[in-house]
């Protein structure tokens, strides 16, 4: 782990498209990596939000919901707050999140998330699964979106994919269609023998 902050826990931040295999990574990290790791997220996030506003956090590429992007900035603004609050503390925090700034308008949710996330032992690791892989498990968990009648994948999904890998900056990628959750678990523990250095990128992009 690194050394250069000794009083704060460790981040990772597990960004990619639903179904990618974040969560099971997530619950990898926890059960695999030494000391306490909190896992927070777009799911943890969006069962606190009363329905009347869902998806929030999870809102998909495209701009359908101009309604509801407010809200989202604030959602991943307090997602990050709570992120650095634990890791202040000294605890550890995986979090799996689905950045993009496919919305009517760019939001910046990214950019401002480097933001908070300065001074502090973050890493950012990118969840890659092909898009056929993603299909298929969205058919095997009854997601009403999958692939179109002639079996290819339904627009959002592709949306998804070229929108949350936007701008592709990571400490890490990892495939889950060709390792397993503690495999690419054990490939992140190895990373964090390292200092970071995608997040300080990104904050030098603007």
């Amino acid at each position: 782990m690194p050394t250069d902050h000794p009083h704060l826990g460790t981040i990772v931040i597990l960004n990619g498209v639903p179904r990618s295999g974040k969560s099971s990574l997530a619950r990898a990290i926890q059960a695999e990596f030494d000391g306490v790791w909190i896992h927070l997220g777009v799911d943890q996030i969006m069962d606190a939000t009363p329905k009347a506003w869902h998806p929030g956090i999870g809102l998909r590429p495209g701009g359908e919901r101009p309604d509801l992007e407010p809200l989202v900035q604030s959602l991943y603004s307090a997602l990050y707050a709570s992120i650095t609050a634990h890791s202040r503390e000294g605890l550890n925090v995986v979090a799996d999140v689905g950045h993009h700034d496919d919305y009517s308008e760019p939001l910046g949710t990214l950019l401002d998330a480097a933001r908070q996330l300065d001074g502090h032992p973050a890493y950012l690791i990118g969840v890659r699964c092909p898009v056929d892989t993603v299909v298929e498990r969205r058919r095997e968990t009854g997601w009403a979106v999958a692939a179109n009648a002639d079996g290819a994948p339904a627009t959002p999904v592709l949306r998804w994919e070229q929108a949350v890998h936007d701008p592709g900056i990571y400490d890490l990628e990892v495939d889950t269609s060709l390792l397993s959750s503690v495999e690419a678990a054990d490939q992140v523990r190895s990373r964090l023998a390292s200092p970071p250095a995608a997040w300080e990128r990104i904050r030098g992009t603007r």
